[in-house]
């Protein structure tokens, strides 16, 4: 089984910026890809970027591309690597709750697409608020 905990989530004014992070624990691996998605009240989950810490391919929704930015921790151990989510420039319609997943992968296939469905291991969720 895999844990993955999220933090960095808050109330933050618009234009502002947070940085998500996201800790895996538990089963390890080598080939895997984790993602962020949110969730607003009374939409679907979104994703919105993914990321393959063993050699740093990361993949964007169009939408967000610019303003959010994937990365990961720096650590020679990428089978438990902190996954980062960077957002900038942040409006109040980024209001949400978000969420990191992760699915094992086999070698260096090509990325998942961007859907909950392609996602097995789940946290918890943060939220962040942005206010005008």
């Amino acid at each position: 089984q895999v844990q993955l905990v999220e933090s960095g989530g808050g109330l933050v004014q618009a234009g502002g910026s947070l940085r998500l992070s996201c800790a895996p624990s538990g089963r390890t691996e080598s080939n895997y890809v984790m993602a962020w998605f949110r969730q607003a009240p009374g939409k679907q989950r979104e994703g919105l970027a993914s990321m393959r810490p063993k050699d740093g391919e990361t993949a964007y929704a169009y939408s967000e591309k610019g303003r959010f930015t994937i990365s990961r921790s720096t650590s020679s151990d990428n089978t438990k690597a902190t996954v980062y989510l960077q957002m900038d420039d942040l409006k109040p319609e980024d209001t949400a709750v978000y969420f990191c997943a992760l699915r094992f992968t086999i070698g260096t296939q090509a990325l998942p697409a961007l859907e909950s469905s392609e996602f097995y291991y789940w946290g918890q969720g943060t939220q962040v608020t942005v206010s005008s």
